[in-house]
């Protein structure tokens, strides 16, 4: 695979973590899903503890996916409008844009890491149905949202090089 993310023929394709993260996540989800809807057909009760971990592992998708909307340049965008600009502003817009993207993770990262500290050193608040402290399930975004930092750099240098007609992407 060339360093622009496209194959090369011939070669073997690599497998990347946040794909099979991705793949792993929605796989453990629908198998939960699926044995909570087994549950309820034959007992006749639901298991409470499916729609915790769901919950908890669609959030993390989320994050995971969002690294590979902006990757793709797959967000949302206006993207009639800025067609119209000239290429120096569409560069500007381009890393204008990957900024602001970064700095919103940023901020949710560091909101989640005072309210994972505060988790851990005051309220000790544990969930609901597998009793698991909350702290664990706030830490998967922004350790995953690592996976948004390096799809916001892989875009935005994709734009780029598109904008400058290098074709990259």
């Amino acid at each position: 695979m060339r360093q622009d993310g496209k194959e090369i023929p011939g070669q073997p394709q690599r497998y990347r973590v946040d794909h099979l993260l991705a793949a792993l996540t929605l796989s453990v989800m629908a198998l939960v899903a699926f044995a909570n809807i087994l549950g309820r057909y034959l007992f006749d009760a639901s298991l409470s503890f499916t729609e915790e971990i769901t919950i908890q592992l669609f959030v993390w998708l989320v994050v995971i996916g969002s690294g590979m909307a902006f990757e793709r340049g797959a967000q949302l965008g206006m993207t009639s409008l800025f067609r119209v600009f000239p290429r120096a502003v569409q560069k500007s817009v381009i890393l204008f844009s990957a900024a602001l993207g970064a700095l919103l993770f940023v901020v949710v990262d560091l909101l989640l890491l005072q309210a994972i500290y505060r988790e851990m050193t005051i309220f000790h608040a544990r969930s609901g149905s597998l009793n698991v402290p909350v702290w664990i399930y706030y830490a998967g975004v922004p350790l995953f949202s690592c996976f948004v930092f390096r799809g916001i750099w892989r875009g935005a240098r994709s734009a780029l090089c598109a904008s400058s007609g290098k074709g990259g992407g």
